[in-house]
């Protein structure tokens, strides 16, 4: 139970934070820090401001951070834009880059790309993505990122006719991933005999040590088409609303702009905002100067993401070689 919880994981982690940062947690308690430490993990909020190394580094950071991105930016598809006519924004890869980048700074571009290529297909990497379209592509790649590694490698094979049964399966989660050079899909008569890269597929799955889709689900995709190609078959990963649900990070694309919680949270702060911003018809302008301000409540944890601790005590060491120039 614990190594498939990867509970060794949190436990380094949670220790490693712990010694970073014993000053500020010496104020709140070990006992304490470590029950906000592991309601984080069971909230998945403990992904948030973290290095790329630990937000993919078990199954459950994969899910939380797909969650996290959905739940923050799950406007950009709801709202209209200015470079659509049908109520959502349409944004670049660089662009979703960015707002990944925003819950997870060192996020790797080449994902990013990995992920609108999936989407875009052919077509040029700077073109026009809906929010929808994305997130479903990214989810694929970026849970099941090791298996598509694998994926592409018996594509490649079967297309050059040899054994697939020599892929080698991906025994690195360091972050580090290869540069996939893109199958010729080109010719839509081209592809693979779908029954025989299912069966690859099949094997693949029983013997990979990571997140493979079910292969009920895959083998069902399958069986309709007589041949496939590899962007195709993320393609339909992509689309499909089984492996979405077993994988259980996202909501079915209908749904995928309604999240009531998150809703009331922003309604609460809206309301808020209005309350002080809006004076009554009596009130005069000097009313409205001397007017104080509430201050929205603040909830302080008792630990930080390591960087950010680094980042700061570096800023720190700056300002203070600045002031002692200053005074020379």
């Amino acid at each position: 139970f614990a190594a498939q919880r990867h509970v060794l994981t949190y436990m380094e982690d949670a220790v490693s934070q712990l010694l970073e940062n014993r000053e500020d947690i010496s104020q709140y308690g070990i006992a304490r820090f470590f029950t906000e430490y592991f309601n984080s993990v069971r909230q998945g909020t403990h992904i948030l401001f973290r290095e790329f190394s630990f937000v993919q580094a078990t199954p459950h950071n994969r899910a939380s951070f797909l969650r996290t991105f959905w739940r923050c930016f799950r406007t950009v598809g709801k709202n209209g834009g200015k470079y659509s006519s049908i109520c959502c924004y349409l944004l670049t890869a660089q662009e979703y880059h960015c707002l990944l980048q925003l819950l997870c700074p060192d996020f790797p571009m080449e994902l990013t790309q990995k992920a609108a290529r999936i989407v875009l297909m052919d077509d040029a990497m700077d073109c026009l993505m809906s929010f929808s379209d994305f997130l479903f592509a990214f989810q694929i790649q970026f849970y099941y990122s090791e298996f598509l590694e694998s994926v592409a490698a018996i594509y490649q094979d079967l297309l050059a006719g040899k054994n697939p049964n020599t892929v080698i399966v991906p025994t690195s989660s360091s972050g580090q991933h290869r540069q996939r050079q893109p199958p010729n899909d080109c010719n839509p008569l081209e592809g693979v005999e779908a029954s025989l890269f299912y069966q690859c597929l099949e094997s693949l799955c029983d013997r990979s040590k990571y997140s493979c889709p079910p292969s009920a689900l895959v083998k069902e995709m399958l069986s309709g088409v007589q041949r496939i190609t590899f962007y195709g078959f993320l393609m339909a990963l992509a689309k499909d609303q089984g492996i979405n649900r077993a994988l259980g990070a996202l909501p079915d694309k209908g749904d995928l702009f309604l999240d009531p919680a998150m809703d009331q949270e922003l309604e609460k702060l809206v309301a808020q905002v209005s309350g002080l911003s809006v004076s009554g018809p009596a009130s005069s302008s000097a009313d409205t100067a001397n007017m104080t301000v509430r201050n929205s409540p603040r909830i302080n944890s008792p630990w930080r993401p390591l960087h950010h601790r680094r980042k700061m005590d570096a800023e720190s060491e700056g300002s203070n070689e600045e002031t002692d120039s200053s005074e020379n």
